[in-house]
């Protein structure tokens, strides 16, 4: 839905410039929310009528918005710098020179204060309504019960995402408020399930993304928001691969423990119900393994104490019985 609110707001922006006329009009902000919330109520109708699935209403929805945005401006903002390229890409560069000026007074960047602002409001909304937005997210029944209201808390969250998302669009672009909505929660979601954790996991992701991007632009003298937006999708993909439990690299050292359990397992418990014989060869093929994979198999059963070799005869230990008796394969062969 963030993904959406970020395309969807632009024809709000046009359409409230084209009737004020100023670009640092506040009305502004007023049109990118009556837009966010537009969408979100366009693609809740969509799915309440049960023929779409919400993904499939979303991606209708916003496409929409976002070209009715795109063809406005192709046709009524040539002459004024409202064009394409910084709707996408945004003017990071040029952040710092847009000043707020009070009374005379030079107050630093207005990019600092507006972003600064939404950051309270969005940080005070979180410390007044973290139980009740919790429970309305994850269980909206039960929040019901609680008389929490989620429909109203629903929607008052997609009011502060559009406010969020246009603020942060006027300095950064459609592109990296994409980006740093969606990529910092769902590599965090990778390291943690706790919700208190992940929000603060996700804010230090999005500052490593937004200063790392930052860092390596300059240095190579490249685009900010393509860097940012990179930076974004290199540390997922660090997460995706090195998470502590979630991560490729431990699923495939899981999967690769547990097929080697499972094969001693299979030889102790085949060695348990053939104790006449015992050769290799013939285990093989009732087990369906290449020789060499049998043997390797063997080896580690008896070095962890499975097995024992006496006069070429493989014997069961007593841990391995123990093993076996612990063992659900067992009692899922028998």
């Amino acid at each position: 839905m963030s993904d959406a609110i970020s395309h969807a707001i632009l024809p709000g922006i046009v359409i409230m410039f084209l009737i004020i006329g100023k670009l640092d009009s506040p009305l502004l902000l007023v049109g990118a929310v009556i837009a966010g919330i537009a969408t979100v109520i366009i693609s809740e109708l969509l799915m309440n009528t049960n023929r779409l699935k919400k993904d499939a209403a979303i991606g209708l929805v916003f496409p929409f918005f976002f070209s009715i945005g795109v063809i406005l401006i192709s046709l009524y903002t040539r002459t004024v710098h409202l064009d394409i390229d910084m709707v996408i890409l945004g003017e990071l560069v040029f952040a710092p020179f847009n000043r707020l000026v009070v009374a005379g007074i030079d107050l630093g960047p207005y990019a600092f204060w507006s972003t600064g602002c939404i950051i309270m409001v969005n940080a005070l909304l979180i410390k007044l309504f973290f139980k009740e937005l919790t429970i309305s997210i994850f269980d909206q029944h039960l929040a019901y019960l609680f008389g929490f209201g989620p429909t109203a808390l629903y929607y008052i969250l997609m009011i502060i995402t559009s406010i969020t998302t246009v603020v942060a669009f006027d300095i950064v672009g459609s592109f990296v408020v994409v980006a740093l909505m969606i990529t910092p929660p769902a590599t965090a979601s990778l390291i943690t399930h706790r919700v208190q954790p992940l929000l603060m996991c996700s804010i230090l992701i999005a500052v490593l993304s937004a200063c790392g991007g930052y860092s390596i632009a300059t240095f190579f003298d490249v685009s900010i928001t393509g860097c940012i937006a990179s930076s974004n999708g290199i540390l997922f993909v660090i997460a995706l691969l090195c998470a502590p439990q979630k991560g490729l690299i431990v699923k495939i050292v899981q999967r690769w423990r547990l097929k080697k359990q499972i094969a001693q397992e299979l030889v102790c418990w085949y060695i348990h119900k053939h104790s006449h014989t015992s050769e290799q060869q013939h285990m093989s093929y009732q087990l369906g393994w290449p020789t060499q994979y049998t043997q390797q198999v063997i080896k580690h059963a008896i070095n962890n104490g499975l097995l024992t070799e006496n006069n070429k005869t493989l014997l069961l230990t007593s841990k391995g019985l123990h093993h076996l008796s612990q063992s659900s394969l067992n009692y899922q062969i028998s």
